[in-house]
């Protein structure tokens, strides 16, 4: 293994291109510990700074994690491929099935940390609902975890008058989730818009999705429109970037 690259790289760069590199050649598999920092010193001949540099790029990339006490391993997760459109189709939720289910196929998924409650929507999400600042809505909190990895973290705002002594106000809101439960109280979602934007994530952001050290995350905010184009729910969903490759097929 040789670190190639332009000369003007910093050698941390070019290290860890050189790791990319003997990984996609299946030098390493998933799964299996990549050198450490002293086996990159000697063989670079370069600080142990360089070479912990150089593992934070594929770290942070999420080609590799680290496992405390063991070193660095090439990451066997299988990033999640969103697939935007079909997700979100009614004969998806419609038919009772959840729309994780057009990303997930059988890899096991878990939601975990779920809240909900009634509160004031911050102010930017009620002027989307079109309720009134002190209205109340219906809060729904949760996190996604794919295969033991938290890969999501979700909180969707509702009119609470909307949605009163529903299931939507339970933990589990049963075959189809919320978008099915809205079309039995006459809300059926018609539309949808998403906004797409990447940030650094907060200390409770990296905490809850397991994040590394400089890994950033993706910031959905969807929006589900009802016939007349009345706004009925407001999705905050934040991604670890690392985990996601997004996807939208869209006929010409």
């Amino acid at each position: 293994m040789t670190a190639k690259g332009n000369g003007r790289q910093p050698k941390y760069q070019r290290i860890a291109q050189a790791l990319k590199d003997a990984i996609k050649a299946g030098e390493y598999g998933p799964g299996d510990r990549l050198p450490g920092e002293n086996d990159l010193m000697a063989a670079y001949q370069v600080a142990r700074m360089t070479a912990r540099q150089a593992l934070g790029v594929l770290q942070n990339e999420g080609v590799a994690e680290a496992r405390k006490g063991a070193g660095v391993f090439v990451r066997d997760f299988q990033p999640l491929r969103r697939r935007g459109i079909q997700r979100l189709a009614r004969e998806q939720w419609g038919e009772g099935r959840s729309i994780w289910s057009a990303d997930t196929g059988d890899r096991e998924l878990l939601v975990d940390q779920v809240t909900v409650s009634q509160a004031a929507a911050p102010v930017a999400i009620a002027d989307v609902l079109g309720i009134e600042p002190d209205a109340l809505a219906c809060v729904r909190s949760r996190r996604f975890i794919l295969e033991g990895k938290p890969v999501l973290l979700a909180t969707s705002f509702l009119p609470a008058d909307l949605v009163a002594d529903s299931m939507i106000t339970q933990e589990d809101t049963g075959p189809g989730g919320i978008y099915a439960r809205l079309a039995e109280l006459g809300h059926t979602p018609v539309h949808f818009r998403e906004e797409i934007r990447c940030r650094m994530p907060s200390r409770d952001e990296a905490d809850r999705l397991s994040l590394s050290m400089g890994t950033p995350v993706i910031i959905i905010f969807r929006t589900a429109y009802a016939d007349g184009g009345r706004p009925v729910e407001v999705n905050e969903m934040i991604l670890d970037s690392a985990a996601y490759v997004l996807e939208y097929d869209v006929e010409a």
